[in-house]
């Protein structure tokens, strides 16, 4: 296994680590235990970014641009506006 895919597991289960922290967030009986499952959640957010600035320098990673226009299509079809 080379380093690329060693990393790209990595952020997959980064990813899957978040989503339990959100689930957990989401459903906390207390606040204690909605700030603890926050707090974890934004930790593995950070690290998460982390991985993908690695992933970007290294050149694994690079994110497709997107025209303007079709981002303002995008917030134009989910804007409050557009559901009347």
């Amino acid at each position: 296994m080379d380093d690329k895919n060693l990393v790209e597991g990595i952020l997959l289960l980064e990813k899957g680590v978040c989503d339990l922290y959100l689930h957990g967030t989401l459903e906390s009986p207390t606040g204690h235990v909605h700030q603890t499952f926050s707090d974890a959640l934004n930790q593995s957010l950070c690290i998460q970014d982390t991985l993908y600035e690695k992933m970007a320098q290294k050149g694994w990673y690079a994110p497709e641009q997107v025209e303007q226009n079709k981002v303002n299509g995008v917030k134009q079809k989910f804007s409050p506006q557009s559901a009347q």
